[in-house]
């Protein structure tokens, strides 16, 4: 199983230089920054853990993580979520279908407290009851354990760098919670700049702060054009996803990598046109942007895009 030493391609986008640092390639069942998150409980012995409890979407990548985590320390998986469609149900498919493959339990939460509420309150109280011990991960890993592995990113970063006699370097990468982002800013030297994926600067700024009270050590966050609302297809993001894959050969998540490279194309329009004018970089350092996989729940989502392009016609 492959949790780290992933290479770095090199891409050209709009004409710039952009090293692809290849997370994507870990195992498939941890791709990306899921291996990185959850390395520390990867690395333990988790033989006493009767349960570990995980919550967030039906189709997150880190639910289908979650349940092999699970499966290989011969323990199972509850994963709440605050809804389930219909259409899931009748057609299991995505990191949903992998998951219950695994042999997932996964809970609707039918109360009037939150998800997160209901747990705390509710779930791991009953279960400590009954004599089972539980480990809780919270969201999509975003906890103080998700730093042991994203130090040995952080580390793996810097020796490329060194190897490729880079002084400096931006690290460019897409935010949900912003954990990966905020930990390989504090093990960095390097700026890492995010554009927040999920609930707007404000709430990435927050995630920030719930992990790491010193302002100083928080990455950048990239401004965007305009709010996206998670989840929601633009086809802009379907369009430069297309495009990545046909000029790269590197396949991209739909959900997260999209907004990251609109906010670098706009940055390297904006630069070609100053370029043009006579005018010089204003930013010459190198660009390593992080891949972090998620390639599962591209299963869902093309056909969603492809359904919407049909009708934008």
């Amino acid at each position: 199983m492959q949790l780290r030493n992933t290479p770095v391609d090199e891409i050209e986008f709009l004409g710039h230089q952009v090293y692809v640092k290849r997370d994507d390639l870990l195992d498939v069942a941890f791709t990306g920054n899921k291996a990185r998150k959850f390395y520390h409980f990867l690395q333990q012995d988790l033989s006493q853990v009767d349960i570990l409890v995980g919550h967030g979407s039906a189709q997150a990548n880190s639910l289908y993580s979650l349940s092999v985590l699970a499966k290989l320390k011969q323990c199972q998986l509850h994963y709440y979520v605050d809804h389930l469609p219909q259409y899931l149900i009748d057609n299991p498919q995505g990191n949903y279908r992998a998951a219950l493959e695994q042999g997932a339990k996964i809970i609707v939460v039918d109360s009037e407290l939150t998800v997160i509420e209901h747990i705390h309150q509710q779930v791991l109280p009953s279960l400590v009851e009954q004599g089972q011990h539980a480990v809780f991960i919270p969201e999509g890993g975003r906890c103080q354990y998700a730093e042991t592995g994203l130090k040995i990113l952080a580390d793996e970063i810097m020796a490329w760098a060194e190897s490729k006699s880079y002084s400096d370097i931006r690290v460019v990468l897409p935010a949900g919670t912003g954990t990966t982002a905020l930990f390989l800013q504090k093990h960095l030297p390097f700026e890492v700049q995010t554009c927040a994926c999920v609930g707007g600067d404000g709430y990435l700024k927050q995630q920030f702060l719930e992990l790491c009270a010193d302002e100083s050590l928080h990455p950048t966050i990239i401004a965007t054009e305009k709010k996206y609302h998670f989840g929601k297809l633009y086809l802009p993001f379907y369009h430069i996803w297309t495009e990545l894959k046909q000029t790269t050969n590197i396949e991209f998540d739909l959900l997260y990598d999209p907004l990251a490279w609109l906010c670098l194309q706009r940055e390297f329009i904006a630069e070609n046109t100053n370029i043009a004018a006579g005018l010089e970089s204003t930013d010459k350092r190198p660009i390593l942007y992080i891949h972090q996989g998620g390639l599962q729940g591209n299963e869902t989502m093309i056909p969603r895009y492809l359904r919407k392009q049909a009708l934008a016609k």
